[in-house]
């Protein structure tokens, strides 16, 4: 499946953003693709961030990562950079599709 997420930066936190994910974590890279994850890409304008992935059960992914390992550390990171950390407690679908081309 193909879900779009939303997220957005704290003021200021534009380039340090970028640059922690210049390089994913190998443990973290492996916790996606073992939980389903085929891609993963995120643009940004400003401050807010589209992220647009490819995930075999979205909920799953987020259940199976919400206390892996690999994960913890990279949340905490990005709680520190995001203006709403997200705490993995919600059942949320991503951004509802208004439209497409096919």
């Amino acid at each position: 499946m193909r879900v779009a997420l939303h997220t957005r930066l704290k003021p200021g936190r534009e380039a340090e953003y970028e640059q922690v994910h210049a390089v994913i974590p190998r443990d973290l890279e492996i916790a996606l693709r073992d939980a389903g994850v085929t891609s993963w890409a995120i643009f940004r304008d400003g401050l807010d961030l589209f992220h647009v992935l490819e995930v075999e059960d979205y909920r799953a992914m987020r259940a199976a990562l919400r206390d892996h390992p690999a994960n913890i550390p990279w949340q905490e990171r990005m709680s520190r950079l995001l203006d709403v950390e997200d705490d993995y407690s919600g059942n949320d679908d991503g951004l509802k599709l208004v439209w497409e081309l096919s």
